[in-house]
């Protein structure tokens, strides 16, 4: 264990969590070492681009506070965020895809009924939303929760505002005996990530761009089924394929229709994956919401 090497260190790390007591512990720590030391060997790592690092996390967890999560900004712009979503979220042909879960969603929004306007004032062309929800072999899904939320015109969610006194573009809904559900709201835009702190300094340092298309974000829980935490994109957006956190799905595209009278209306059926062990609580993705409020 003395004189070691750039090539034998790897294994000495390794070595030392032979006695780690679970083996998923043991595994995700081997794989993290082997995966580290190989990256810093294969760009030839010096110690001031190592310590630009440590001064980039180190930033990165000083901009965390109960509102924002910086770090699982930083997960999104990576992909890394979408990559768990994908491994994880496998589900059958004609399921309603998972993304994302975002940085905004809040605990406890209010219950609205069918039909109901969950704009509550917020800027934006009105647009009127329905659709099903229904189970992979087509049947109707009653009294399925809907929890749903999205930004305003200006491009920012109610919780970004300081002021505001009551919650603006969320709410929650549930299906009625046909499985249907449907609201008033204000039409999607896209906006930008914030990018005051180390992530908007990746971004700036690689020469991307923090915007995210217009979109509508749905989470949809139901007893004996998988819950959906998706998104409903807009078609026309010029950013569908280039999001800054990689959340877009071909099939998760939909149809803003703008309407005789003025405004939209978009239909859109989430179908959801049979899974008699999910919770009507939800899952792990949704009780970190919380801290995302990058």
């Amino acid at each position: 264990m003395r004189n070691l090497n750039q090539q034998t260190i790897t294994e000495a790390v390794i070595e030392r969590f032979a006695d780690t007591p679970s083996p998923r512990l043991k595994k995700i720590l081997t794989c993290l070492v082997q995966h580290m030391h190989d990256f810093a060997r294969e760009v030839e790592l010096t110690e001031d681009e190592w310590m630009q690092g440590i001064e980039f996390l180190t930033r990165t967890g000083q901009k965390c506070d109960g509102n924002r999560q910086e770090f699982i900004l930083l997960s999104d712009t990576l992909g890394l965020s979408m990559l768990t979503v994908a491994m994880n979220h496998d589900k059958p042909a004609g399921c309603t895809e998972a993304t994302v879960f975002g940085p905004f969603h809040v605990e406890c929004a209010p219950h609205f009924d069918n039909g109901a306007d969950i704009a509550n004032g917020a800027e934006g062309e009105p647009c009127a939303v329905r659709g099903t929800v229904r189970g992979v072999d087509g049947e109707p899904v009653a009294g399925a929760v809907l929890d749903v939320w999205q930004a305003d015109a200006t491009g920012h969610y109610d919780v970004q505002y300081e002021a505001l006194d009551a919650p603006r573009n969320r709410g929650v809904l549930v299906s009625d005996s046909d499985g249907r559900f449907s609201f008033r709201t204000v039409a999607a835009v896209a906006y930008p990530i914030p990018v005051d702190g180390p992530v908007g300094d990746m971004l700036r340092a690689t020469g991307r761009h923090p915007w995210r298309p217009a979109h509508l974000h749905f989470m949809v829980r139901a007893d004996g089924y998988e819950t959906l935490v998706t998104h409903v994109f807009r078609r026309d957006d010029p950013y569908l394929d280039s999001d800054a956190v990689f959340g877009v799905r071909e099939s998760l595209i939909g149809e803003w229709v703008p309407q005789p009278g003025g405004g939209y209306a978009l239909e859109f059926d989430l179908v959801l994956n049979p899974d008699g062990k999910a919770p009507l609580a939800g899952n792990a993705t949704t009780r970190i919401s919380q801290k995302a409020g990058a």
